[in-house]
């Protein structure tokens, strides 16, 4: 049984259709790149998963239980947590204390706490009374992600996490994924660079318009197919 499934999954502003009838599948300890360009439904997707955005019940199920349409702190307490695009820090908390926020919706024990966020990235502990905004932006993003560590879940999803972010920094990030990995959780890695994506997936999604265009595992892949299902073609 998978850990995340979604069967025909749509999803609509107003009129207009964003989500086509998406069939996806992220099994235990998995990691799952999910690529497109802007625009193509990645988002959209990450939302309807988090119940920022309206599901049917049937559409999503998480550990064999239905949960679209549930509420989003349902969702985090049954084990998914999210690292939103732009971050999104409390700008009037101090870093520890936006670390701190992470497991308020879902307090279990598990591998991650403070000190294990701490060791992952050694800056943050430098730097935990200060305000989140004083830092660069790659150190804020590491607190975005151990934001959402400290929540233990079984299900982590990263939305566009090396978006404007020096390739050093980048590096630093996708490092910390391996870290992750390695205690079990898995991850659904949202990108629209496709090479940063593929090097950390075992398996890979491409959304176009709404809809899945390629599905695989990247070695079976051929760059051909890649930027054909990314770009249409």
């Amino acid at each position: 049984m998978a850990l995340l499934e979604t069967q025909g999954l749509t999803a609509f502003y107003g009129d207009f259709q964003a989500l086509y009838g998406i069939d996806m599948t992220i099994d235990e300890g998995e990691t799952i790149a999910m690529i497109g360009a802007n625009g193509a439904g990645k988002s959209t997707f990450l939302a309807s998963v988090t119940g920022l955005r309206t599901a049917s019940p049937e559409m999503i199920s998480f550990d064999g239980r239905s949960i679209g349409g549930a509420k989003p702190a349902d969702i985090l307490a049954a084990g998914i947590a999210m690292v939103p695009e732009g971050r999104r820090l409390f700008p009037s908390l101090s870093v520890e204390e936006n670390l701190l926020v992470g497991n308020y919706g879902r307090k279990v024990r598990g591998a991650w706490d403070l000190e294990a966020i701490y060791r992952l990235f050694p800056i943050l502990k430098e730097r935990r009374h200060q305000a989140s905004t004083s830092l660069s932006g790659g150190q804020q993003q590491m607190v975005a992600l151990g934001r959402a560590l400290m929540a233990n879940p079984r299900l982590l999803l990263c939305d566009e996490i090396s978006l404007g972010l020096a390739p050093a920094v980048i590096k630093d990030i996708y490092q910390a994924l391996d870290a992750i990995r390695a205690e079990g959780a898995a991850t659904l890695v949202v990108e629209q660079n496709i090479n940063q994506a593929l090097s950390v997936a075992d398996r890979v999604y491409c959304l176009l318009e709404g809809r899945v265009t390629l599905e695989g595992r990247p070695a079976d892949l051929s760059r051909e197919r890649i930027t054909a299902a990314y770009f249409g073609g």
